[in-house]
């Protein structure tokens, strides 16, 4: 009976210390940090992609982000961000697959930096440059996918 709790006292233990590291590794707390102006975040915050989440929404945004938009050139193909850029100053490109990112940022807010660009990042302004309003929501289609 001894050998059964103490199993199962270090099982829990193992579990906890696993649960603990997998939030504090889940994502850098500057990645959470908001990049939307803080006077301007709660109005960004009511923008809704106007475009449903079908798969050919998807398929258009995915088009989009390997063509026009070019972001697969710092996000790289499977979303997760590139890290060796020549002449890249700042912080890594999103990694769009991390989870706890994609849950804290509202559309709206990846949206405003597609208009405005990522403060403190290399992230440029692609609306209405190289991006329509429309390519863009359909682009974030697309982004939001690789944290399914």
């Amino acid at each position: 009976m001894k050998t059964i709790r103490s199993g199962a006292l270090i099982a829990g233990v193992v579990y906890v210390a696993v649960l603990s590291a997998s939030l504090v590794f889940a994502a850098d707390p500057a990645v959470l940090k908001p990049r939307v102006p803080l006077d301007q975040i709660k109005e960004a915050r009511t923008w809704q992609n106007p475009f449903p989440n079908t798969p050919e929404n998807i398929e258009q945004g995915k088009k989009i982000f390997h063509g026009k938009a070019f972001c697969v050139t710092c996000h790289g193909k499977d979303g997760k961000g590139l890290g060796n850029i020549p002449g890249l100053r700042g912080k890594l490109p999103r990694n769009f697959t991390d989870k706890a990112w994609q849950a804290i940022r509202t559309d709206g807010e990846l949206f405003w930096i597609l208009k405005n660009g990522s403060p403190g990042t290399d992230m440029a302004s692609f609306v209405p440059l190289v991006l329509t309003e429309e390519e863009a929501w359909h682009v974030l289609l697309y982004v939001r996918s690789f944290g399914q």
